[in-house]
């Protein structure tokens, strides 16, 4: 072992006191200078040391000034003049010196004793010191005797609370420290001398304790953040009459913070349901209450029944304004059961997926535009075939992205995981978190929406019907929507109470468009297991209202009364130019 370099540090040494007192500098070289010739030392003066001597200290030396009085060693001494136990005596850090294969103990410094107490000379470590079993390393010692390697732990804790880290180094011999019981032969040696290691601990309890006082308060803002996070996510997804969805979120590992991903399913009227993905690119709280406000917003620009594109364009300015420094990705589609497609628009969001009922896998790839936030991009609305018996996922980076990979990569593993997934939507859903391999302990947070659009077969399909009449106007139309809302109301099978009000309904909502919209017009009714829909469209863009009707006025009570009558009502601007008004009835269960 080389003490050179602890010297410096040493309490009494003239190498310390050269560097307390930089102006002593001269004189302490001065102290070292070799002797000019014939001018040796006076009788009686002890020989100074040269530059070149050596810094090792032999056994002999070692036993030689160990037993040396205190009040020489008070002052200031040279390194050469110290021996090993002196030195080690001296250092503020624990310091044990064993030997043997059973690690006896042949030298314990005062600052190990003072931290663990007196150990006698001799005994073995196990049962001496049992400190060394609380810090583990009563095996790793074994390891360094016979590999002759050092080794290190960090941050190890005793019972009493303290944290050290400790280095464990061979020695060939008990570093000139005599085991007790041995003799030494003619040259000194020490008769049956066997290999040691020397244990050099370091108090590390403060740093230790900062670094868990810092986890603790890492631990404390991630579960703030999931806990927002979760509580900003719907806590029960809307489930259609003509879809099943199912939706999983999974923060990232504990060594990842806590991101913006988040998901959505918002019932519009008429069978349409909007659904949301989206991803803000950040992490911890705030992330997380970025991505709330977004999620609020969809819903409320949702309400409006806007295209796609149209709820993105507004979603874009929104962002800018919440925080120019956060940018989201987003993915809005519009399922129309009429239709069997979905309507999307992309914000840099990774493309809508979709199986169909043989397996083909299916990529929206187009249109996608930049991601929320950026501003200054016109966004486009796609379609996407949904027919019965198909499964569309939805999903955020944290499911695909691999820092070894592509993310094409990534998609492509999904759609290859996404063909064989049958079953329910919650089913699929976990199925594709294990074929991506992601793990409690990913780093990302992942959210996966899946949607399926059952076929349905036998009695089951009886529950689902749809129905539409053709309106050219005039003064006959009126009557002709009547009559065949009776038929088929009737045809259904539903209540007396029911058909009424339902051919009460399709009757002012006829009357409304003949008087205030444009041909062409069509009435369409449609029924689900749970509820009776009730449509008009027309040529005109321009959107009813309800408004209080004063007793003179001849007209304005329609949209009034079927909003009294029906559960719901709504209106919307058609893709082609005109609107659409609507009205639900909740069927009796």
């Amino acid at each position: 072992m080389n003490f050179t370099r602890w010297s410096a540090r040493l309490p009494g040494t003239r190498r310390a006191a050269a560097r307390d007192d930089r102006s002593s500098v001269p004189a302490a070289r001065a102290e070292y200078a070799r002797p000019e010739p014939g001018s040796g030392p006076a009788d009686g003066d002890p020989p100074k040391a040269s530059p070149g001597a050596s810094a090792e200290i032999s056994e002999e030396s070692a036993g030689q000034t160990s037993g040396r009085p205190a009040d020489q060693l008070s002052g200031p001494a040279l390194l050469e003049d110290l021996s090993a136990r002196e030195i080690l005596g001296r250092l503020p850090a624990l310091v044990a010196l064993v030997h043997g294969p059973d690690h006896r103990i042949a030298y314990v410094n005062d600052a190990y004793a003072a931290a663990f107490g007196p150990r006698p000379t001799g005994a073995t470590a196990a049962e001496a010191m049992p400190e060394l079993d609380e810090l583990s390393l009563l095996p790793l010692m074994d390891q360094v005797l016979r590999s002759g390697t050092p080794r290190t732990v960090k941050s190890r804790k005793v019972r009493s609370g303290n944290s050290y880290t400790v280095t464990c180094t061979p020695v060939a011999t008990p570093a000139g420290l005599p085991a007790n019981g041995r003799s030494k032969n003619k040259n000194g040696r020490n008769k049956g001398s066997e290999g040691g290691v020397l244990l050099y601990a370091a108090d590390v309890t403060d740093h230790a304790e900062a670094a868990e006082r810092l986890r603790a308060s890492e631990r404390r803002h991630r579960e703030t953040a999931v806990t927002l996070q979760r509580s900003l996510l719907p806590q029960e997804l809307e489930q259609p009459d003509d879809l099943r969805i199912a939706a999983t979120y999974q923060p990232g590992g504990t060594d990842a913070a806590v991101g913006g991903d988040w998901y959505d399913v918002i019932t519009l009227g008429a069978g349409r349901t909007a659904l949301v993905i989206g991803d803000v690119m950040g992490r911890g709280v705030r992330a997380a209450a970025v991505m709330g406000q977004l999620r609020t917003a969809v819903r409320a620009y949702a309400r409006l029944d806007l295209p796609p594109h149209e709820v993105l364009q507004l979603l874009d300015g929104l962002a800018a304004e919440i925080d120019a420094s956060q940018i989201a990705t987003c993915a809005y589609a519009v399922h129309d059961p009429n239709e069997g497609r979905l309507v999307y628009a992309s914000a840099g969001h990774l493309p809508i997926l979709v199986r169909d009922q043989d397996g083909t896998v299916h990529r929206a790839e187009d249109p996608t535009g930049p991601p929320l936030g950026t501003g200054g991009w016109i966004h486009t609305s796609g379609t996407i075939a949904l027919p019965p018996g198909s499964t569309a996922v939805l999903y955020t980076d944290g499911l695909v992205e691999r820092r070894s990979e592509d993310i094409d990569e990534g998609v492509a593993a999904l759609e290859r995981a996404l063909s064989g997934a049958k079953g329910s939507p919650q089913v699929v859903c976990d199925r594709l978190i294990r074929s991506l391999g992601v793990t409690a302990e990913h780093d990302d947070d992942v959210a996966v929406l899946v949607v399926q659009h059952p076929a349905r077969t036998g009695t089951n399909a009886e529950l689902f019907h749809n129905a539409s009449l053709d309106l050219l106007g005039g003064i006959e139309a009126a009557p002709r929507a009547r009559a065949f809302a009776t038929g088929v109301l009737t045809s259904w099978r539903f209540p007396v109470e029911l058909c009424d009000l339902g051919v009460l309904a399709a009757s002012e909502l006829v009357a409304n468009s003949l008087q205030h919209g444009t041909p062409p017009m069509r009435l369409g009714l449609r029924r689900t297991d749970r509820r009776l829909i009730i449509e008009v469209t027309d040529g005109d863009d321009h959107l009813p209202r309800r408004r209080r009707a004063e007793p003179a006025d001849e007209s304005g009570r329609g949209i009034s009364i079927v909003a009294t009558i029906a559960s719901s009502w709504g209106s919307r601007r058609t893709p082609g130019g005109g609107k659409a008004v609507w009205c639900e009835f909740a069927l009796p269960q």
